[in-house]
């Protein structure tokens, strides 16, 4: 992690895999599953494990790589935080901790006692919200751990001073409190490309700490250990060799963790992955399987210590939030089938930590009922009348997930079955009669939200919006600055298609003509505009190129561009 909310280098080392699992067998893995199931009985630690169900990360605050805790934005903590996270229902909490400016000079490496009394603090008051409690070394990862080829002894003797002064603070603390070695581990920045020697040093980090930490006294020689594969890749092949260190150590109270932003083109909405799709859904069925099967299925537990999407890095619509409640719903689903234990990275865009609210509660409902049942969503959250047109009964299909639809309700009241909408099986009719009382107003966008009742889960949301046909305006501007006037008549962008009118895609990521949403392009509903971003033309060559946004009402717009130097002049079609 390169910056403050960036967590997108993930999709470096995770894209290839994610789209090559697409063609495994997910039958096979799952009779593999059962298996290796009745193989592995219920350990004490897998017990642990899953009383920590559910997890939350108090990211972007220890983990800041600045002057103090609150230099990545977010305000400091508080015990009355950590209380609500608890009221919450949150059973465990991740306290990511960057120890790098608190550390002193070779050779003792000391660590400042006063942001050892901190983090002390922070972590007795969620011992006290009888939290399970995970600590870390975090970015130190990239800051200079990932430079240990180069500087071998050195990062070495660095990592190891700072595990001794750590475990010797927290040696008489709770059991409750775990450790990790390292956070998303990587070697990279230092010159290191060869996936054998990362490994071996990796294996040398994880080692170290767990002699560290098992000769350090106090609780520490039963203490639950956290270990990581290599960036904590769900990828088979890093995921074999932290189970070869694993085994090696021969150690019962050992955890293996992975981190998850699902199927990189759906996380950062890209080569136009708008929706909770087969190709993404599959990734998270194969890419759980395969952790299963590595470890859980073996006897070592396995916590997920963040999961997530990518796009959120930019804003937490980057993914339309119908489809990114389904990817949630079925995440937790499935990671409660194969007995993981989740944390939600929280950078402070969930939780308020000053109003102590969801900025999503939504969302946060889905996460929560996961843990016990499934939810239901329809293939879409969106129903789109256009303005002034012949409203039609709208055929809307229901993903029951096992579950029966009970009840439908609009401003507080419940609609009439037979009357306001019919069912069959999981085909719901919205009758015309209805929806013409609900769009009365005929103002653009959202008139109306329906909420759909389930005999099981979280209700569901369905947005009836009034739109008419979007219209694109002539600019001109800066590569630096670029803006086309949208009027936007109800309507909100799903894509944007870049490629040149002379052919071949434009812009960054030129094996897709379908662009990074919130990093190429951004629509401003406020300002009534569509942005093209400095991250665009860095990669665009002069001369036409052809736009297409395509709107979640089915439209699709074309525009194009000249860009000359660093001018940019835009016309509409």
């Amino acid at each position: 992690m390169t910056t403050r909310f960036q967590k997108s280098f993930l999709s470096l080392t995770l894209v290839t895999a994610l789209l090559l699992s697409l063609f495994s067998s997910i039958a096979a893995a799952a009779t593999k599953d059962e298996q290796q199931a009745k193989a592995a009985p219920k350990s004490k630690i897998q017990s642990y494990v899953d009383d920590m169900q559910p997890g939350w990360n108090l990211g972007n605050t220890l983990d800041a790589t600045g002057e103090d805790e609150t230099s990545w934005g977010n305000p400091r903590v508080t015990q009355e935080l950590i209380k609500k996270i608890a009221a919450q229902g949150y059973k465990s909490i991740r306290i990511p901790i960057t120890w790098d400016s608190h550390i002193g000079e070779a050779p003792n490496y000391t660590i400042e006692k006063a942001y050892l009394d901190r983090v002390e603090e922070v972590v007795s008051w969620a011992l006290d919200a009888k939290l399970y409690v995970m600590i870390n070394v975090h970015h130190d990862s990239w800051l200079w751990v990932s430079h240990m080829e180069e500087k071998h002894d050195e990062t070495l003797a660095r990592y190891n001073a700072a595990w001794t002064q750590i475990a010797d603070r927290f040696k008489d603390k709770s059991d409750k409190l775990m450790f990790e070695s390292i956070n998303e581990p990587r070697f990279t920045d230092g010159g290191s490309t060869d996936e054998a020697k990362m490994e071996q040093m990796l294996t040398e980090l994880n080692t170290s700490f767990h002699q560290i930490v098992r000769s350090s006294g106090g609780k520490n020689d039963l203490r639950p250990l956290v270990l990581p594969s290599l960036e904590t890749s769900p990828t088979q092949p890093r995921m074999d060799q932290l189970y070869k260190t694993i085994t090696a150590l021969n150690d019962p109270n050992i955890i293996a963790t992975v981190h998850y932003y699902g199927f990189w083109p759906f996380s950062v909405n890209i080569a136009g992955y708008t929706t909770f799709e087969k190709d993404t859904k599959n990734d998270i069925t194969q890419t759980f399987n395969n952790v299963y099967n590595t470890f859980v299925a073996k006897g070592i537990p396995v916590i997920v210590g963040e999961f997530g999407l990518l796009g959120f890095d930019k804003d937490t619509g980057v993914i339309e939030q119908g489809e990114k409640l389904k990817f949630f719903e079925y995440l937790t689903y499935y990671l409660k089938e194969k007995k993981m234990t989740s944390m939600l990275w929280d950078n402070g865009q969930h939780f308020n930590r000053k109003t102590y609210k969801w900025s999503d509660s939504v969302l946060q409902g889905v996460l929560m009922s996961g843990l016990k049942e499934r939810s239901s969503s329809t293939e879409s959250d969106l129903v789109y009348l256009k303005k002034g047109a012949t409203i039609k009964d709208t055929k809307v299909k229901l993903n029951l997930n096992g579950n029966k639809l009970t009840t439908i309700s609009a401003n507080g009241k419940h609609l009439t079955k037979g009357k306001d909408y019919t069912l069959n099986g999981e085909e719901l009719t919205l009758k015309a009669s209805q929806l013409k009382k609900l769009t009365a107003s005929q103002k653009y966008g959202e008139n109306a939200v329906l909420t759909l009742k389930f005999n099981k889960g979280v209700a569901w949301r369905l947005k009836v919006i009034v739109n008419d046909t979007i219209k694109l305006s002539d600019a001109k501007g800066t590569t630096e600055s670029f803006a086309i006037p949208t009027t936007f008549n109800g309507n909100q962008l799903a894509t944007m298609e870049a490629v040149y009118t002379a052919g071949g895609n434009a812009g960054p990521q030129d094996w897709t003509p379908f662009k990074e949403f919130g990093n190429t392009f951004s629509p401003s509903y406020n300002t009534k505009e569509i942005k093209l971003l400095p991250a665009f033309f860095k990669d665009v060559k002069d001369g036409e190129v052809t736009l297409k946004f395509h709107f979640w009402n089915g439209e699709i717009i074309t525009y194009k561009i000249t860009k000359s130097g660093t001018n940019v002049v835009g016309k509409s079609s």
